[in-house]
């Protein structure tokens, strides 16, 4: 079943929910750890369900799991098992599931808005790496390295319960392509697959996303593509060329506006979030659903 078609049947757009570790530092989490939002899995998951709910209470159709920086040489770094590791993962799947019944159980929530969704997060080779080059793709790894790494994870969260994978923040395309490779080993799931860019034509490696929305959203398993912790101001440039080579739904989730700095796991510059709403209109007239 390919959830993102099932719901823009009968609505304009899917509202996806913000961002998680952000809204958890707000919530005095500590996550400058090399887990970053999954460490919260493992001390304060309750938490992370509290936050879902919000979301949801705020109008969210979707929410993306804890599970962008959950991998299992991750979790061994800190002396998990694989049975453990896995639990975790499960983990976070089951708890936004919670949040998302529990919100659904009131018929009061449920009036001109569909049923909502999770989002199993599916984060970069990069970001198990904690150095920053998710936003870069310099890997040196081969397709088949790529596949090997992602495999154990995904194996997890394909059959932990969500409605769809998130694959999200990928930043060079030889990465999108071995994912989309390895989806076809479990058939009967979707995902959607999102891009980090670095301007408004090219994703962080270099490729045009055009060219990388026009290969990957042509994956039969692929429900939606787009960009996701991008600067907003690129964002409707590079949804409209996608919107020009690609039909299948197009998805937009940008960080702030601020930038990335490796070297001391901190974010600088100017937020924009006091525009988000108007730019979210930009996105959706160039395309983004």
């Amino acid at each position: 079943m390919n959830p993102i078609a099932t719901i823009l049947q009968s609505h304009r757009a899917i509202i996806l929910d913000g961002a998680l570790a952000t809204e958890l530092e707000r919530r005095e989490c500590d996550l400058n750890d090399p887990l970053w939002s999954a460490r919260v899995l493992l001390e304060s998951p309750s938490l992370i369900r509290q936050v879902h709910a919000d979301y949801f209470a705020a109008g969210a159709d979707c929410a993306i799991t804890a599970s962008y920086q959950a991998t299992f040489p991750g979790f061994a770094r800190r002396g998990l098992g694989a049975q453990a590791a896995a639990d975790l993962m499960r983990r976070s799947v089951r708890i936004a599931a919670e949040a998302r019944d529990a919100f659904w159980a009131d018929e009061a929530n449920r009036a001109g808005r569909p049923r909502p969704i999770v989002a199993a997060s599916v984060g970069p080779y990069g970001a198990f790496l904690h150095d920053g080059s998710e936003y870069r793709g310099d890997y040196g790894l081969s397709e088949e390295e790529l596949i090997a790494f992602h495999r154990p994870r995904m194996a997890v969260l394909a059959g932990a319960g969500a409605d769809i994978l998130a694959v999200e923040t990928i930043p060079c395309l030889s990465e999108a392509v071995a994912i989309t490779r390895l989806l076809e080993e479990f058939p009967d799931t979707m995902a959607w697959v999102s891009f980090s860019a670095k301007d408004a034509a090219h994703i962080c490696h270099g490729e045009p996303f055009a060219e990388c929305a026009a290969l990957i959203g042509a994956h039969p398993q692929v429900a939606a593509v787009g960009v996701n912790c991008t600067p907003p101001q690129f964002v409707a440039e590079l949804i409209a060329a996608a919107r020009a080579v690609t039909d299948t739904p197009l998805l937009a989730y940008p960080n702030s506006g601020e930038v990335y700095s490796a070297e001391n796991n901190s974010w600088s510059g100017v937020s924009e979030c006091a525009a988000y709403g108007a730019l979210a209109r930009e996105w959706y007239e160039a395309g983004a659903r």
